[in-house]
């Protein structure tokens, strides 16, 4: 198996592979020096349980759109939440937080947190992103709830860079309100030929406009063969999992699989946490 070019992009190797020609020394960085501080923009709903709160940062923040940063609460509490924004098109980070029932950071960045509000963040990490390289190649991106943040930011990456391939996005949620861009990327398909998004709801049979359906089961069913198309995979982990593999036994490398499960777990003790 081949290094994905996300990791290869980020200065990451296989160490089984290559050998140091002289003493190296490995340190882990300080804890002051992994967080920087951020102010709250604005913080607007975007549905009942989907708050968009954009972030200006006080350093530069050289990202991918797709990526993800640890937000940092003055108690010392720690999430993870993906970027939807696109560094060559936004002045400021933009995320999608669902509210979680008990969700201590959610709940407070959804209720509480306001405009000049002070924050630290962490990152950026993952390898879930857009790179122009193959401009003719498909791409397919398959979300659920706000596992649309990161497809969003890296649709709209690809389609600023001009990429002439197809690019299919299906996003899912069991009810209509949990599509909470829909209007937004129903404009953006009208606007770009060779982008085609795809609404699916899982909690009803049928609806007018709309796929009935899990995500993962529309998307696969439009399009067998993945040889040579690039996967996008986010949002609930079993769907992620799961398409994963499906994806791969369609045909598509596993190099050219990104996924973004969004784990419910500390984050200590998981890489992806999305409360």
């Amino acid at each position: 198996m081949d290094l994905k070019d996300t990791l290869r992009v980020q200065k990451y190797f296989f160490t089984c592979q290559y050998q140091p020609l002289e003493d190296i020394e490995i340190a882990l960085p300080d804890a002051i020096d992994v967080y920087a501080p951020a102010t709250a923009v604005s913080i607007d709903q975007c549905s009942p349980k989907v708050s968009r709160i954009q972030l200006e940062i006080a350093t530069p923040l050289y990202y991918h759109a797709g990526q993800f940063v640890n937000v940092h609460r003055g108690d010392g509490l720690v999430r993870s939440y993906s970027l939807a924004s696109v560094p060559t098109q936004d002045k400021y980070l933009e995320l999608h937080v669902k509210r979680m029932e008990n969700g201590r950071m959610s709940n407070w960045l959804c209720d509480e947190l306001r405009p000049g509000d002070s924050l630290e963040l962490q990152g950026p990490n993952g390898h879930c992103f857009y790179l122009p390289g193959k401009k003719e190649q498909s791409i397919l991106l398959i979300g659920t709830g706000t596992g649309l943040a990161p497809l969003l930011g890296i649709v709209r990456d690809a389609l600023h860079s001009n990429h002439t391939g197809g690019i299919w996005l299906y996003h899912g949620s069991r009810h209509r309100e949990g599509l909470y861009l829909d209007d937004y990327l129903r404009e953006l398909e009208s606007q770009h030929e060779n982008f085609t998004y795809t609404p699916c709801l899982s909690g009803q049979t049928s609806s007018n406009g709309y796929r009935a359906g899990r995500t993962d089961d529309a998307a696969f069913a439009d399009v067998m063969d993945l040889r040579g198309w690039r996967v996008f995979l986010c949002g609930e982990p079993a769907m992620v999992y799961a398409a994963r593999k499906r994806a791969y036994l369609a045909g598509a490398r596993l190099e050219d699989i990104y996924s973004d499960p969004f784990e419910l777990t500390e984050l200590r003790k998981k890489q992806r946490e999305a409360i």
